[in-house]
């Protein structure tokens, strides 16, 4: 049994938004639904009022409510829509609002009632008052990102029209192209959760009406618009990463070559370049060629991945001669990425190791540990005096412990096909720390 006490831990946690103390008071015996004093309201309304979204995911976790009718005749989940987070949104929803109901259309109803509005203008008609609203960029788990707006002590997020993309697509109603172009229009950026909603939504319906409907703006004189039809083809060839279902455009993406052949707009040819970099039968027209003349370092970047290359996958003396200057780039991303690609490349052409080794003496560090991986995997004998030169590792490198250990297996190999040595029977990680210090 909850008491008073305990129930007040709990609201206090929610409202300062410590989810993992939430979950303990949980999983000790507290109630999900318990009320908060100050408001007289479940706490999961507080946690929604906060825009707390770890926290409000706890409590539906553990049994909050979300479709509990409270005093004003709302839900928690219309107040979720209301704020115009996407991200605090799924993290109520709860599934059996799919099925048919009151509770089905009554979110729909107020989705779409909200996406007629935008957060400014809803703001000042809660507080009436002029502005301006303040303005912060937050992230969602996914890595877009959409803006959340204060005025008079009232915050809610522009993501109202995400939302009901994604509603619209979770309750399996086909919104027409035309109006997903023209919600992603609304924020003509790649990145914002309302773009990338109605990207996601239409690459997920692998169906080709939205194949011909995204071609169909390829040679439209907006570049915007031909942004977004990059976008939704990109997101047709490589298919819905969560599902199983086959991928029955990976195989068309050889198709979209002739447009990035004439295109001239950096950010729409950056798009297509990638979608081409998942055509597994790309024939030899010197794309990759012409991307390392390109005089935008985004484009050159993929230049690695569309060369052209032989039945076996070896290069040809142009494309070996188009690496060797891109390893000499004078921007550092574009020897990274071409570094990336040498260090998966296994083909047999020497001078693959001789970029690599120039790689090693790279002024990012990153870069000089997955030049030494590649050597390394290619047991480049090279690799281990290269290594010298990676230096002390930081932990603002994230994961490179496997990079790391490549030069150890590449020893350990070279042990173990000596008949005449002594194998090493046990080989420690190697430790971040200068080489001679370990």
């Amino acid at each position: 049994m909850t008491t008073v006490d305990d129930g007040e831990r709990l609201a206090a946690a929610v409202r300062q938004g410590q989810a993992e103390l939430v979950r303990e008071l949980l999983e000790a015996g507290g109630g999900p639904d318990a009320l908060d004093a100050r408001t007289g309201l479940p706490v999961l309304c507080s946690a929604i009022a906060a825009h707390a979204e770890p926290v409000a995911e706890v409590l539906v976790e553990y049994g909050a409510d979300p479709l509990r009718r409270l005093p004003d005749g709302t839900t928690p989940l219309l107040r979720a829509v209301d704020t115009g987070s996407p991200w605090l949104m799924w993290a109520v929803f709860p599934e059996v609002v799919r099925r048919p109901g009151p509770a089905r259309e009554e979110m729909l109803a107020r989705a779409r009632h909200r996406a007629r509005t935008g957060a400014e203008a809803e703001l000042r008609r809660r507080t009436g008052l002029p502005g301006p609203a303040g303005r912060t960029i937050r992230e969602d788990e996914t890595g877009c990102w959409y803006e959340e707006l204060a005025l008079g002590g009232q915050t809610l997020c522009d993501g109202s029209l995400a939302i009901l993309t994604g509603l619209e697509a979770k309750l399996r109603l086909r919104t027409p192209f035309p109006e997903l172009l023209a919600r992603a229009l609304t924020h003509p950026d790649r990145n914002h959760r309302t773009w990338s909603e109605s990207v996601t939504v239409l690459g997920g319906r692998l169906d080709d009406e939205t194949w011909a409907e995204a071609w169909d703006l390829s040679r439209d004189p907006d570049p915007v618009n031909r942004l977004f039809a990059a976008d939704v083809l990109l997101a047709l060839v490589v298919g819905a990463p969560a599902s199983a279902r086959p991928q029955p455009f990976l195989g068309r993406a050889r198709e979209l070559l002739p447009w990035a052949e004439r295109e001239r707009d950096v950010p729409v040819l950056d798009v297509l370049l990638n979608a081409l970099t998942w055509a597994e039968d790309l024939e030899p027209r010197g794309i990759g060629l012409r991307c390392a003349a390109h005089p935008d370092p985004r484009i050159r970047s993929w230049a690695p991945e569309l060369l052209d290359a032989d039945a076996d996958g070896s290069l040809g003396p142009r494309s070996l001669a188009v690496l060797h200057d891109l390893v000499r780039d004078p921007d550092a991303d574009v020897r990274a990425r071409t570094c990336h690609w040498l260090e998966h490349h296994r083909g047999p052409e020497p001078e693959v190791g001789d970029a690599l080794l120039e790689l090693t003496h790279d002024e990012r560090q990153l870069t000089r540990i997955h030049a030494v991986a590649g050597l390394a995997y290619r047991d480049d004998p090279r690799c281990v005096e290269a290594e010298t030169r990676i230096g002390p590792v930081g932990p603002d490198l994230g994961e490179v412990e496997p990079p790391l250990l490549a030069v150890r297996y590449h020893q350990r190999r070279q042990e173990e096909r000596a008949p005449d040595r002594h194998p090493t029977s046990d080989y420690p990680g190697r430790s971040i720390h200068p080489p001679g210090q370990e």
